[in-house]
């Protein structure tokens, strides 16, 4: 193995320490760096994760999905993005699959998730 490819390893391994543990069905806030022209701002996106895929530190992403004015939408976000800032973990949650695409045909009390306490 080369030293580049070793420190780039390192450097993963310090961006993942920082965000939260978290698995499909908890609720997330994501916040992500959106360049407009010549100026960088930072947007918040909140929501339930449906899934997390892939492993190792090239091709882990997560995919996300809140409703918003009753139009859903979902992003898939790689995990170690540059253009993460921070994953704030707002709730866990209690669920028997790894990926809940049964979400996306619910609307309002159906598509709640129990709360782990």
């Amino acid at each position: 193995m080369s030293i580049e490819k070793i420190q780039m390893d390192k450097e993963k391994l310090k961006l993942r320490k920082k965000f939260p543990d978290f698995k499909s069905g908890d609720t997330i806030n994501v916040y992500i760096k959106i360049r407009e022209g010549n100026k960088e701002r930072v947007q918040q996106f909140q929501g339930t994760v449906i899934q997390r895929k892939g492993v190792g530190t090239n091709s882990e992403t997560f995919t996300i999905r809140k409703i918003s004015d009753s139009i859903a939408v979902e992003k898939i976000i790689p995990l170690f993005s540059p253009n993460i800032e921070k994953i704030d973990l707002v709730r866990k949650s209690k669920v028997r699959r790894a990926r809940l695409f049964y979400l996306r045909k619910r609307k309002g009390k159906q598509a709640k998730i129990k709360e782990k306490i």
